[in-house]
C-alpha cells in the first residue's frame, strides 16, 4: 500500500510516499481502505519526534490519528463507510483498528468532512465534558475558528451557554456565523474581551496559550474551570485543567448525528491529495486558518 511516512524525525520535508506492507484484520478488528486522513499538530509532532504513550513505534512511522473510509476486512460487513480515531497510522490506503474504535458515516458527510471529523469534534465535547459546562453560563474559547474551537463554540450553545470567541480579525464573521460573539486576539484582549461579556466569564477552553492563558487566569477565579489544549507544562502549576481521555465510537456517533441533521457545521478548510502531505504539514504548522485540513486517497 501507498502510505505517508517517515524515516526519521525533521521537518515536513521528511515526510515520503512510501510502499509498505498492507496490514489485514484480525479478531475483533477491521480493516479499512481509507478514503481521507485529517492532519493536525499531533501530527506534526509526532513527524519531530514525540511518542505518544503507551505506544511501540517501528520505522518507518506513519501519523495520522483520524480516518474516514470503507470497511474490507474484519468484524463489520464490508462496504460499510466508517469514520474512526487511532493513534498513529491514518495516513496510508489501509489502516486496521479495534472494531470499537469506528463509527458508521452518515451519507449526508462527505468524505473529506468524514476523515477530519473525529480529533476535533471530540475534543471539544470531551472539554466542554471535564469544564462541566451549563446552560447560562459564558464560555470563552481561545482559538475559535480552529477545528476544536468551531466544535466547541456550537457544542457550547446546544448546551445553552453563550459563547466568546478569540480569532484573527479575519476570521470575526465567520465566528459570528457559529454563534459567537467574536474578539479579535492580541494586545488589549482583557479589555475586549470583558466589553464583549459585561456579564463575566464562567469558562474557558484556551485553544493559544501563551496570553490567551495568562488573560484566562485574570478573567476567572476557579483554575477548575479553565481548560488548556496548548499549555500542558503549565497547568499543573496553575492548577487548570488538562482534557482528559475519552474518545469512544459512541460519542463520535453523537457528533455525527448532530452534523446529519444540521446542528453542527464542521469546515474543511483545506484538502490535500496524499501525495502533497509535505504541503499540508507545512500548512498546519502556520498555526492560521480556519476548519481543518485532510490528506485525501484515491
Amino acid at each position: 500500500m501507498k502510505a505517508v511516512a517517515f524515516t526519521e524525525f525533521g521537518g515536513p520535508e521528511v515526510l515520503r510516499v512510501l510502499d509498505l506492507p498492507e496490514p489485514h484484520a484480525g479478531p475483533g478488528e477491521v480493516r479499512v481502505r481509507v478514503k481521507a486522513a485529517g492532519v493536525q499538530p499531533y501530527d506534526a509532532a509526532v513527524r519531530a519526534g514525540w511518542e505518544p504513550p503507551n505506544l511501540k513505534l517501528t520505522w518507518p512511522r506513519v501519523p495520522g490519528n483520524e480516518f474516514a473510509g470503507v470497511v474490507d476486512e474484519g468484524e463489520l460487513e464490508a462496504g460499510t463507510e466508517v469514520l474512526g480515531f487511532t493513534a498513529v497510522q491514518a495516513a496510508a490506503e489501509y489502516i486496521v483498528v479495534p472494531a470499537t474504535d469506528v463509527t458508521p458515516k452518515p451519507p449526508e458527510m462527505p468524505w473529506e468532512v468524514a476523515g477530519g471529523f473525529t480529533a476535533g469534534t471530540q475534543t471539544a465535547s470531551i472539554a466542554l465534558e471535564n469544564l462541566n459546562l451549563r446552560a447560562g453560563e459564558t464560555l470563552l474559547v481561545h482559538g475559535a475558528a480552529g477545528s476544536v474551537g468551531t466544535a466547541a463554540v456550537q457544542l457550547a450553545r446546544l448546551r445553552g451557554a453563550r459563547v466568546v470567541g478569540t480569532a484573527s480579525e479575519a476570521n470575526q464573521d465567520y465566528l459570528r456565523e457559529l454563534g459567537a460573539t467574536p474578539v479579535v486576539y492580541g494586545e488589549g484582549l482583557k479589555g475586549r474581551v470583558e466589553a464583549a461579556a459585561p456579564q463575566g466569564i464562567d469558562v474557558v477552553l484556551d485553544g493559544a496559550g501563551g496570553e490567551a492563558l495568562d488573560v484566562s487566569l485574570e478573567l476567572v477565579k476557579e483554575r477548575d474551570r479553565i481548560l488548556t489544549l496548548v499549555d500542558h507544562h503549565r497547568a499543573a502549576d496553575l492548577g487548570v485543567l488538562l482534557s482528559k481521555s475519552g474518545r469512544s465510537a459512541a460519542r463520535l456517533a453523537e457528533l455525527a448525528a448532530l452534523y446529519a441533521k444540521g446542528d453542527l457545521r464542521f469546515l474543511v478548510r483545506r484538502a490535500y491529495p496524499y501525495t502533497e502531505a509535505v504541503a499540508a504539514h507545512r500548512e498546519i504548522e502556520t498555526g492560521h486558518g480556519r476548519g481543518k485540513i485532510v490528506l485525501t486517497f484515491p
